[in-house]
């Protein structure tokens, strides 16, 4: 093999200059249906919200510089739905700047405002008939971070068991399940499970990650429709730590488990087979809660300092 000689003086580390380009970082707020979507995250030759969103970003910034990545507060699972999803992204100047320009149309004495115009052109890229909606584009508070900043996660599972109506237009959103639930046994369960634990009976390991949560609020109603409604509130929840969680409580409903055995269940640490993880399509994420925007840098760093970054 052929050598060559240096011809150019070897700069030190500490004298190469960086030239990074600073950002506006702008909060995203998302609703999806996650039925046609291989879950949040971009994946290669699979259609993702993620992958949806950026491909969008492409086309708007196609001229701007590289096409900006999406951060996200909660990664949903294959088949999970959104109605309060919340992403951030950082945009360039002139990627920001190039929003304050109307693509076209009258606008009748009305001020321009090219920050919320992303969502806009987002959904117009998706189509009227698409299964995600951008509600919300605007620069995000100073120190905001989507994944970091949150202080709790807010899920609803829906249930349709033996005494709810059948309703096919809900199918896609609802677990139809074969039984009739007695939704007061599994209260008192969920009740008993709340604070701060190791769920990792209840999730799915990943190498590296920490499997402690604090379950704010766990609880089960049969809605005017006659629909089973789980809600669960936590700091955040670990991969599959909702769904099995629902398992578990149906399980209760139906009498397969005694009300007491989820918490021994927890407090051994061990995932056995006494419940089934529920299917994805009954599971939306409704809300993410933040803090005061004076308190977000602070809530992020607290949130980085505790949480291993594969979490």
């Amino acid at each position: 093999m052929p050598s060559f000689a240096v011809t150019e003086p070897v700069v030190p580390n500490e004298a190469v200059e960086h030239t990074e380009q600073p950002t506006t970082r702008m909060r995203l707020d998302i609703a999806y249906d996650g039925t046609d979507f291989a879950g949040w995250g971009k994946q290669p030759s699979l259609r993702t919200v993620q992958g949806t969103i950026e491909d969008a970003l492409g086309v708007i910034f196609r001229r701007f510089g590289a096409v900006p990545s999406l951060v996200v507060a909660g990664r949903t699972d294959a088949g999970v739905h959104a109605s309060g999803q919340v992403a951030h992204l950082d945009l360039t100047d002139a990627q920001l700047i190039s929003l304050d320009r109307p693509r076209r149309g009258n606008l009748r004495g009305k001020r321009y405002d090219g920050p919320a115009s992303l969502a806009r052109r987002i959904n117009g890229i998706a189509g009227l008939e698409a299964d995600i909606f951008l509600s919300r584009s605007a620069i995000a508070a100073d120190g905001f971070d989507a994944r970091f900043s949150p202080l709790w996660r807010r899920y609803e599972y829906r249930i349709a068991d033996n005494a709810s109506p059948r309703d096919p237009r809900q199918r896609n959103h609802t677990v139809w399940y074969p039984a009739t639930l007695d939704v007061d046994a599994m209260n008192i369960a969920s009740d008993e499970l709340l604070g701060l634990h190791d769920w990792a009976a209840y999730c799915k390991p990943r190498e590296g990650a920490t499997t402690v949560r604090s379950l704010e609020r766990f609880n089960w109603v049969r809605n005017e429709e006659g629909i089973i409604v789980a809600e669960l509130r936590a700091d955040a929840f670990c991969h599959s730590m909702v769904r099995s969680l629902v398992g578990a409580g149906v399980f209760v409903g139906q009498g397969k488990l005694e009300v007491d055995r989820p918490v021994e269940i927890r407090d051994e640490r061990s995932k056995g087979s006494e419940y089934k993880v529920m299917p994805a399509k009954g599971l939306t994420l409704v809300e993410v809660g933040y803090p005061a925007d004076d308190d977000l840098a602070e809530r992020a760093e607290l949130t980085r300092s505790r949480r291993d970054p594969l979490d």
